[in-house]
């Protein structure tokens, strides 16, 4: 499936659009690579969490349970808040 990488993440990627894999949102977010500590993409899988400023939609609906059912065929687009003052 196509993952769209936002401009802040590809320095992690080095790429707009990934090509990713796995049942669930959360396989697919391991598929992308290893947790890395303080890496935007890594996830805590045991307790279902991802960080704060880490938005992801599935076909255009946000979705926020990393146990979320994917099929092939289904777009994720990665979006990250940017904050500050």
């Amino acid at each position: 499936m196509n993952i769209l990488i936002p401009t802040p993440l590809r320095s992690y990627t080095g790429q707009r659009v990934v090509v990713g894999s796995g049942s669930t949102l959360g396989a697919v977010l391991a598929d992308l690579g290893p947790p890395i500590p303080g890496h935007p993409l890594s996830h805590d899988q045991r307790a279902g969490r991802h960080a704060a400023h880490v938005r992801f939609f599935v076909n255009g609906k946000q979705v926020f349970d990393l146990s979320q059912p994917l099929r092939s065929t289904d777009e994720i687009v990665i979006v990250q808040a940017l904050s500050g003052g």
